[in-house]
């Protein structure tokens, strides 16, 4: 059993490994996010209500972060734009799913942030109008949604909005803490390359 785990988990390894940082850090990151997909429901359970119905539909995204290592084998740019583009297509399903009130719309904020850091400056449009995607989405969607497929009532709402905030909170800083890692990187690269042209 633990040999088949630490097979899965090289064989994980990698499908997420990739010779561009940012493109094996979007790996990392869709990978992470489709790992946890299948806990929501439970969380949901335990935190806020037994009913969970709404929670199986939010199963749809999950093919589409898993497939993002694999589009971007075939064209950085392309799977590094499927991560925020997932992000903000659950998030749009989520807020029907789930209404409003549950706050899920917060994951908005980790999919712009995700969509600025992932794309150089020379790409830089396409960071920026997939971070205008995700706050226009906010912007002209929150009150369009309608009636909502799971009903809870306040304190359920309330837990439910806390469960999300703090997925949110943590999602953003594990995509904060992966990029700092890729800047020490970068300055330790560019250190050792300064010393061995002084040497």
């Amino acid at each position: 059993m633990i040999s088949f785990f630490r097979k899965l988990v090289e064989r994980v390894r990698a499908y997420a490994r990739h010779p561009d940082p940012r493109v094996a850090a979007a790996n990392v990151i869709a990978l992470l996010v489709a790992s946890n997909q299948p806990f929501y429901p439970l969380y949901l359970w335990w935190t806020v209500s037994t009913d969970i119905t709404a929670a199986w539909f939010t199963f749809l995204s999950t093919p589409f972060f898993l497939a993002v290592p694999a589009v971007a084998r075939r064209n950085g740019v392309a799977g590094r734009a499927l991560l925020p583009l997932t992000g903000v297509g659950n998030t749009m399903l989520s807020a029907w799913l789930f209404g409003t009130a549950s706050a899920v719309e917060i994951f908005l904020v980790p999919c712009g942030v995700i969509a600025l850091l992932l794309f150089r400056p020379s790409e830089r449009l396409v960071g920026l109008a997939l971070t205008a995607l995700a706050f226009s989405v906010f912007l002209f969607l929150h009150d369009a949604y309608g009636l909502p497929l799971a009903l809870y009532d306040a304190t359920e709402y309330a837990a439910l909005a806390r469960l999300n905030l703090i997925s949110a909170s943590m999602l953003t800083a594990f995509v904060a803490l992966t990029f700092s890692s890729l800047l020490a990187q970068a300055e330790k690269s560019a250190d050792t390359a300064g010393q061995q042209e002084a040497g």
